[in-house]
């Protein structure tokens, strides 16, 4: 397995488009494309995590890293790679983990360097076993006992670190603690956004619904591949019986790779939406105010010469949000639990606040209801698509040319 691992072709468009938004990105390095997850059990997730007494205290811990390159000769590429895996099992399930891991290197035709590095072309593997975990003990966290750890570190020849904290980020956002779901108000139904009218001007926060619309894949689909959450119950991968991600990693990373880089692509080839030029034309006729805030990467608002406000954290923490003095709403596009501590703030200033969301999506054909968390009393939902319902809106301001 030899990196730069090549994606796809670059037609001049493309080309073009990596010089000026990824190449030379002005703020965060749009080249880069990193994930992290933490999946835990508690009493306070137990429907998704299975947790049914003290004794269930199983974790894992995913956190990936990827850079890319292009030239117009060889295309996209895959240039450094970087995925970290940590989990915390029961002595069985753990060495049961454990012997999975062994058995995909073999697979994998990996070399063996050393008790614990493993080689394959350009990439190395570090696999690594603890009986208490240093960061436990360093965070006061008792384990049942019993509990084992087996880490695995996969990542690229002359792989950069993003900084010196990247391998404490996974740790850091762990003691951060869980999420715990919000109990969903009653927010005002209605057909339109008519009612944003006598709220002017208003901010905006888009979450992925208007990326999914530009023909991203929606973020679940990362959880598909990292293995994260099965997405028939939406319950946490906590077994290794369940957890195929390694194995298939290191088993075969020809066939791994394509669904890892899948996203990155996505986003290169995507275009802005009518709903994404439907907001610019609000914001030129000075209906909308201030950045975008928004947690997608794709940067198709940046493509479209409107700033960003960049949420999107591994945490639950959330950057300052530059709310304007005269704004008088936050309109929420296709955001749901991850950033409802924006609305949150929004509504301490005094914002009203808009939901533009149909609470479902269609997966393979089955209408998936994905109701909206963050909504409470006196807010405003529409359930709509985002393009027919900014459309109207936009033409009901005369807004539209």
């Amino acid at each position: 397995m030899e990196l730069p691992y090549v994606t796809l072709p670059l037609d001049e468009t493309l080309s073009r488009r990596w010089d000026r938004f990824y190449a030379r990105p002005a703020g965060r390095p749009r080249h880069v494309e990193e994930g992290l997850w933490r999946r835990t059990q508690d009493p306070r997730n137990a429907e998704q995590s299975g947790w049914a007494g003290p004794e269930d205290a199983r974790r894992r811990i995913v956190h990936y890293r990827h850079e890319f390159s292009a030239d117009p000769a060889r295309g996209l590429a895959l240039a450094q790679m970087y995925v970290f895996h940590s989990c915390a099992y029961p002595g069985p399930e753990a060495a049961l983990h454990h012997d999975q891991v062994g058995k995909a290197l073999v697979a994998g035709n990996w070399t063996q360097l050393g008790e614990t590095v493993w080689r394959r072309g350009s990439l190395r593997c570090a696999v690594r076993t603890h009986e208490v975990h240093p960061q436990d003990v360093r965070a006061g966290r008792a384990m049942p006992a019993g509990y084992r750890h087996v880490e695995v570190t996969v990542r690229s020849d002359g792989y950069r670190p993003a900084g010196p904290g990247e391998a404490e980020l996974p740790w850091k956002v762990l003691a951060g603690g869980m999420r715990v779901k919000d109990r969903r108000g009653e927010p005002e139904i209605v057909s339109d956004l008519s009612g944003l009218a006598g709220f002017l001007p208003f901010q905006v926060e888009v979450g992925c619904g208007m990326s999914v619309e530009a023909g991203i894949p929606a973020l679940h689909r990362l959880h598909e591949v990292y293995r994260v959450t099965d997405r028939s119950d939406d319950s946490f991968v906590l077994s290794p019986e369940a957890d195929t991600f390694l194995t298939g990693l290191l088993g075969a990373p020809e066939a791994k790779l394509p669904e890892l880089v899948e996203m990155f692509g996505a986003c290169l080839r995507a275009e802005p939406t009518p709903a994404h030029r439907v907001l610019r034309s609000l914001a030129r006729a000075g209906h909308l105010v201030g950045p975008v805030v928004t947690n997608n990467f794709d940067g198709l608002f940046d493509r479209l010469g409107m700033q960003e406000c960049y949420v999107r954290r591994y945490d639950e923490q959330v950057p300052d949000v530059p709310f304007l003095p005269e704004a008088r709403a936050l309109l929420v596009i296709g955001s749901h639990a991850d950033r409802r501590r924006v609305q949150a703030r929004a509504r301490q200033r005094g914002l009203k606040v808009f939901f533009l969301d149909p609470e479902g999506f269609e997966d393979h054909g089955v209408w998936r209801p994905y109701p909206v968390e963050g909504a409470r009393e006196g807010d405003v939902l529409c359930r709509r698509p985002a393009t027919p319902a900014l459309t109207d809106f936009a033409a009901l301001l005369g807004a539209d040319k």
